[in-house]
């Protein structure tokens, strides 16, 4: 039986189409999610997939009063979702890398702030970076922190959120050593902040998929393979407090 201190996740690792229309009708597929998750998170980019590296990004920018976002609204009626889009930014040719999350008397958003100026691809060409901000919601009784893909190696924003559970939808592009990185990084992130870690990603071949919950000591709890997949888990949120009781590193800090 649920308690106040379970959290249920939903992570929908799932590829974005080049065409708005055909991902913004495949928000249809949540709402069989819906009654059995607290907070649910797709994929960075969910609401139009990049293309090839170097692609103009700005005919498929939408505001967040548009339809991708209104119909995530429209969904979140008892729950949370998180997922990824485009923005309008003031620089019509270079828009925001947005995460949207929104449910019950709450709607955020978080902008990308490290774009992924590396592995020899330029985002920052096509898209611009967002505010230095911390972002946070609620979902149950815990504070979700938002951050997306290349953010993972920016272990600052991580601990700045101070979040009971971190959030990384990513569209984290398949290569040598790519996998290892981010499955080590979450990790990471989930040991220093003594936080769960949900990272959800878009699946192969073009990105490595492995959307996995980790705990706040580190452990794999859950994770998808390559292709689509839907994984859902229940997550005990004192076992943050526990952590944090069995290793008091932020409290320790010194810096």
């Amino acid at each position: 039986m649920a308690t106040d201190s379970d959290l249920r996740v939903t992570l929908v690792q799932r590829a974005a189409s080049l065409d708005p229309a055909d991902n913004l009708a495949a928000l249809d597929d949540l709402e069989p999610l819906l009654a059995d998750s607290d907070l649910v998170v797709l994929p960075e980019a969910s609401a139009r997939d990049f293309g090839e590296p170097g692609s103009d990004l700005a005919p498929y920018a939408e505001t967040f009063e548009g339809a991708y976002a209104t119909r995530l609204r429209e969904l979140a009626q008892d729950t949370v979702i998180v997922a990824g889009m485009f923005e309008v930014a003031p620089d019509p040719a270079r828009p925001y890398n947005t995460l949207v999350a929104t449910g019950p008397g709450m709607d955020a958003r978080y902008r990308k702030i490290h774009l992924y100026d590396s592995f020899g691809i330029r985002e920052s060409d096509q898209l611009t970076a967002g505010p230095i901000d911390w972002v946070s919601v609620e979902a149950g009784s815990a504070n979700v922190g938002l951050m997306t893909c290349y953010d993972l190696r920016f272990p600052e924003l991580a601990r700045g959120l101070g979040a009971d559970v971190i959030v990384v939808p990513a569209a984290w592009v398949a290569g040598p050593h790519k996998l290892d990185h981010w499955s080590t990084l979450l990790r990471a992130r989930a040991i220093e902040n003594v936080a769960y870690v949900v990272g959800v990603g878009q699946p192969g071949p073009r990105y490595t998929g492995h959307s996995m919950v980790v705990s706040p000591m580190g452990e794999i709890l859950a994770e998808a393979g390559d292709g689509p997949e839907v994984v859902s888990i229940t997550i005990d949120l004192d076992e943050v407090a526990r952590a944090r009781t069995t290793n008091p590193s932020l409290s320790n800090r010194r810096l």
